[in-house]
C-alpha cells in the first residue's frame, strides 16, 4: 500500500535526480513482501471506490450544467459529486453515525475483491514484483479527488458565506434557545476573518495536492484542518462529520508513504533521501494531455470557482436570502399594541399568543417571538435552494417560540404576503436525523386528511400584486444571474402547505409601524410596532455578504 526505500545503501545510489525511465529501472528490482501487496490491493479497491463518481446522478448533474452561464453551486456540486456519492445504496453524506456504514461496506467489498485478486495472480502465475506504477496512479486519483473537494468547501469560508454573521433576529435570541451546532456556527460567523483563515488553509491544502512534489504538505494541512472539523462536528452535534472524515481518510492515505521516511529522518536521525516513481511521458500527446488536464482542473476549480464564489458572496449569498427587504421597515421593534379579533392582549411574559418583539431584516424576513415552543429544524440552514423562502439559516437550530416568516412585499399597496419558513423536513430533503428529531417542547402535529377548505390557495397573491412585487428570480444583480437559478425557480413547488399571513403596513419613516390583516390562524390581527435602536456589544461584521441597497 505504501512505497518506501529499502535501506540506506539503496538510497545512496539514487541521491542524484534521474529522469522517469531511470527511476522505473531503479524500482524494477524492488520486491514487495506479500503482505504489502495484499494491503495495496485492498487499498486500491477501497480508494478507487470512494474517489470516483459511481453514482449516475453525478453524470446527470455534469451534463445538465450550462457551462456558459454558471452558478457557484454548479462546480460545487461537481466537486461534491452532486447528490452524494452512493455505494451499495449508502450515501457518503449522512449526518448520523450510520453514514460511516459507507466506509465499512466499501472496506468489506475491497477485502473480498483483494482476496479474489490475490488468488487470481497466484493461479495465473502473474504475480508482479511490486505495484509501483499502479500506486502512482492511485495516489494521483486520490490527491485530485481530495484537492477538488476541499477547494469547494474552502471558498465558502474564504468568502464567508458558509457560517454567516448573525441576523438581527438571531442577535435577539436567548443563548439557551440555540442548539449546540447553531452556537458553533454563529461563533465562527461573528469572526469572519477567522473563517477566511480557515478557508485559506483548506484551499492551500487542496492546491498543494495538485502537484506531486507538494503532496505531503497538502495532505498534512488537510489532515489537520479536517480532523479538527470532524471533532468539532462531534462535539457540537454538527451534521457534516461523515463528509469531513472522508478527507481525513484520503489525506491519511497520501501521507502513509512518507511516514517511514520521516520516522527514519527525525526519530532515528538517519540520512534519508526520498525516491519516488514518476512515469515517463515520451509521446507528445501524453505530455499535452497531462498539461491540459491539470490546467483544466486548476482553471475550473481554482480560478473560475473563485470568481463564481465572489459573485455569490457579493450578490447572492447562499445561506441568507438575496432579495432586499422593504427599506423603511428594517430594524428592531417593540410590540406596543397587539390585538386578535379586535381584542387587546396586554403584554404578559407568559402569554402564548402575543408577540414579544419583532424584527425586519435587511432581506425579506420578519422574525417575532412568542412564548410558545415550536418544532425545531435541525438542518444546517438550507444552503442549496435558490428561493429565499427555503434559505433557513435564520430559523434552523433556534427554539424558544421564535417564528421566522418570509415575505413578498407589495410596495404600491403596502401589503406583506408572509409565509412561515419552517416546514416539517422530510428524510429525502434533509436526512433521517432532521426528519425525526424535532424538539423544543412543541407537540407533534397529528396527521389528518386535508379538507378542501384547508388546501393552500394558489391564488392567495393576486396577479396585480405580483406585478407590483416583481419577479424574485430577477431581483438580484444580473452578474449573479444563472441558468441554475432560472431552472430551480421554475421547478420549485408553487403552492406549499405553510402558515401564511397577509398584512398591510402603515408607516412614514419606519419608526412607528402598524400591521393589520389576517394571521396564520385566519384571525384578524392588529399590531403596533415602535422601532428600538439596540446597541449590541458585538461589533458589526467587516465582511458583509449580499447587496441590499
Amino acid at each position: 500500500m505504501s512505497l518506501s526505500t529499502s535501506n540506506s545503501a539503496d538510497v545512496a545510489e539514487d541521491t542524484a535526480r534521474v529522469d522517469g525511465s531511470a527511476r522505473e529501472d531503479v524500482f524494477a528490482g524492488k520486491v514487495w513482501p506479500e503482505w504489502q501487496k495484499i494491503l495495496f490491493r485492498v487499498a486500491f479497491v477501497f480508494f478507487v471506490s470512494i474517489s470516483l463518481p459511481w453514482n449516475p446522478e453525478w453524470y446527470k448533474v455534469v451534463f445538465s450544467i450550462d457551462w456558459a452561464n454558471l452558478h457557484y453551486r454548479d462546480p460545487y456540486d461537481v466537486a461534491r459529486f452532486g447528490s452524494g456519492l452512493e455505494i451499495f445504496g449508502r450515501t457518503l453524506f449522512g449526518s448520523g453515525l450510520n453514514g460511516y456504514a459507507t466506509y465499512v461496506i466499501t472496506l468489506i467489498f475491497a477485502v473480498v475483491v483483494a482476496v479474489i485478486w490475490t488468488v487470481a495472480v497466484k493461479v495465473l502465475k502473474k504475480d508482479p514484483q511490486n505495484y509501483i506504477k499502479l500506486n502512482y496512479w492511485l495516489r494521483t486519483i486520490v490527491r485530485y479527488r481530495a484537492g477538488i473537494g476541499i477547494i469547494g468547501f474552502g471558498f465558502t469560508k474564504l468568502l464567508p458565506t458558509q457560517m454567516p454573521y448573525p441576523s438581527l433576529g438571531l442577535l435577539n435570541t436567548d443563548f439557551g434557545d440555540f442548539t449546540l451546532q447553531k452556537i458553533y456556527w454563529l461563533s465562527v460567523g461573528i469572526v469572519p476573518w477567522y473563517q477566511v483563515f480557515a478557508g485559506v488553509v483548506e484551499i492551500a491544502g487542496g492546491v498543494l495536492l495538485f502537484f506531486r512534489k507538494t503532496t505531503f504538505l497538502g495532505a498534512m494541512l488537510l489532515f489537520g484542518a479536517l480532523g479538527d472539523i470532524v471533532y468539532v462536528n462531534f462535539a457540537y452535534d454538527g451534521g457534516v462529520h461523515v463528509y469531513s472524515s472522508y478527507f481525513v481518510i484520503l489525506s491519511a492515505f497520501l501521507m502513509v508513504q512518507d511516514i517511514p521516511r520521516l520516522y527514519n529522518l527525525f526519530i532515528l536521525e538517519r540520512y534519508t533521501v526520498p525516491v519516488n516513481y514518476y512515469p515517463t511521458f515520451t509521446k507528445a500527446w501524453q505530455k499535452y494531455a497531462r498539461i491540459g488536464i491539470k490546467s483544466a482542473v486548476i482553471g475550473i476549480f481554482l480560478f473560475l470557482f473563485f470568481y463564481l464564489s465572489l459573485v455569490n458572496f457579493l450578490y447572492d449569498p447562499y445561506k441568507q436570502p438575496s432579495t432586499a427587504g422593504i427599506k423603511e421597515l428594517r430594524g428592531n421593534y417593540n410590540v406596543t399594541e397587539f390585538r386578535i379579533n379586535n381584542k387587546v392582549i396586554p403584554y404578559a411574559p407568559q402569554d402564548t399568543v402575543r408577540w414579544q418583539w419583532a424584527t425586519f431584516e435587511k432581506w425579506t424576513t420578519l422574525t417575532f417571538k412568542v412564548n410558545k415552543p415550536t418544532p425545531l429544524d435541525l438542518s444546517n440552514g438550507g444552503g442549496s435552494p435558490m428561493k429565499d423562502i427555503s434559505r433557513t439559516f435564520e430559523l434552523t437550530g433556534t427554539g424558544g417560540g421564535q417564528r421566522v416568516f418570509h415575505y413578498y412585499g407589495d410596495p404600491v399597496e403596502h401589503v406583506l404576503y408572509l409565509q412561515d419558513k419552517f416546514k416539517a423536513p422530510s428524510g429525502r430533503e434533509l436526512g433521517a436525523r432532521d426528519a425525526t428529531d424535532l424538539s423544543g417542547g412543541a407537540p407533534k402535529p397529528k396527521k389528518k386528511k386535508l379538507k378542501p377548505e384547508d388546501e393552500p390557495d394558489p391564488n392567495w397573491i393576486s396577479k396585480a400584486a405580483w406585478i407590483n412585487i416583481g419577479d424574485e428570480v430577477k431581483k438580484i444583480d444580473q452578474r449573479a444571474a444563472s441558468t441554475r437559478r432560472d431552472r430551480e425557480f421554475a421547478e420549485a413547488p408553487k403552492n406549499e402547505k405553510r402558515n401564511r399571513m397577509i398584512l398591510t403596513y402603515q408607516t412614514t419613516d419606519g419608526s412607528h409601524v402598524i400591521l393589520k390583516g389576517i394571521d396564520q390562524n385566519k384571525d384578524s390581527l392588529y399590531v403596533v410596532l415602535d422601532r428600538v435602536n439596540k446597541n449590541y456589544v458585538l461589533p458589526k461584521s467587516t465582511l458583509d455578504a449580499g447587496k441590499y441597497d
